[in-house]
C-alpha cells in the first residue's frame, strides 16, 4: 500500500481527481512537529511513503522534517510556477505522481 502526505484538504481533493489506485492521503494541516508527524504516520510506517508539499516556506519546512524523520519517503514536487499543490493543473499533477509509479486516471 501507498501513503501520500500533503499539507491541506484542498491538496488531497485535487489529488483524488487524478490518482486511480487505492492510496491513503493524509493532511498535515500546515507545519507540524516531529512528534505529531510520527503519530500521524505511525499506522502507515509499513506503507510506501510519498510527500507532495507546496513550493513555499511551509512546504520546505515539511520536506526537511520528512527527510530527517522518514528519509525513505519519496518526495514529489510541483513547480514554483504553480507553487500550491491545489493550484497545480490536474494534467501536470498527474504527470508528477505517474513519474513516481502511482497509477493515474485516464
Amino acid at each position: 500500500m501507498k501513503c501520500l502526505l500533503v499539507e491541506g484538504l484542498s491538496d488531497k481533493i485535487r489529488l483524488t481527481q487524478v490518482i486511480a489506485e487505492p492510496i491513503i492521503i493524509l493532511c498535515t494541516n500546515g507545519t507540524i512537529s516531529q512528534t505529531t508527524l510520527e503519530e500521524l504516520l505511525a499506522p502507515y510506517e509499513d506503507y510506501e511513503l510519498y510527500t507532495l508539499f507546496d513550493e513555499d516556506k511551509s512546504g520546505d519546512k515539511l520536506r526537511q522534517l520528512m527527510k530527517r524523520t522518514y528519509p525513505e519517503a519519496i518526495q514529489l514536487h510541483t513547480t514554483r510556477t504553480y507553487k500550491q499543490v491545489a493550484e497545480t493543473p490536474p494534467r501536470f499533477l498527474a504527470t508528477i505522481v505517474a513519474r513516481a509509479g502511482i497509477r493515474i486516471k485516464r
